[in-house]
């Protein structure tokens, strides 16, 4: 749910997490990505500006995870292990939030969903981000 603007409330599986989070462009920004940590836990993210998740509940259940570079942190519920947020690598200023955490949001709200490059990340390759197919949905009659 929100509140009027780009700023949704949300919150783990257990509720023990509730968070505030300030999308940067709404949905505009949603997507998949193809990195092993990224493809393992299967979530779609939107993206909030650093400062843009307030964790309003549960601060203390709130679990870090860092891998490879280490560079990017992954936030999840101790208690039922949900992944809620995480800070990006290719923009540590930016985070990522799970849709699937957002009161009143599925990602089976959206019919298609942009999946990029993780595999051949721009902070290895020093290239640009790439977009690497979609991810579509489509409801059975």
């Amino acid at each position: 749910m929100t509140d009027g603007s780009d700023r949704f409330f949300g919150q783990c599986h257990c509720g023990g997490v509730r968070f505030a989070a300030t999308l940067s462009d709404g949905f505009g920004t949603i997507r998949r990505c193809t990195c092993s940590y990224c493809r393992m836990r299967g979530a779609a993210v939107v993206s909030a500006e650093g400062g843009g998740v307030e964790i309003l509940q549960g601060a203390d259940l709130l679990t870090r995870y860092r891998f490879n570079t280490g560079a990017a942190q992954h936030f999840f519920c101790s208690r039922c292990g949900i992944y809620t947020h995480h800070q990006r690598r290719s923009n540590p200023h930016q985070y990522g939030v799970n849709v699937a955490c957002l009161d009143g949001v599925s990602p089976f709200d959206f019919p298609e969903m942009p999946v990029f490059d993780g595999v051949n990340h721009p902070s290895d390759t020093g290239g640009t981000t790439r977009r690497a197919g979609t991810l579509r949905f489509v409801p059975e009659a």
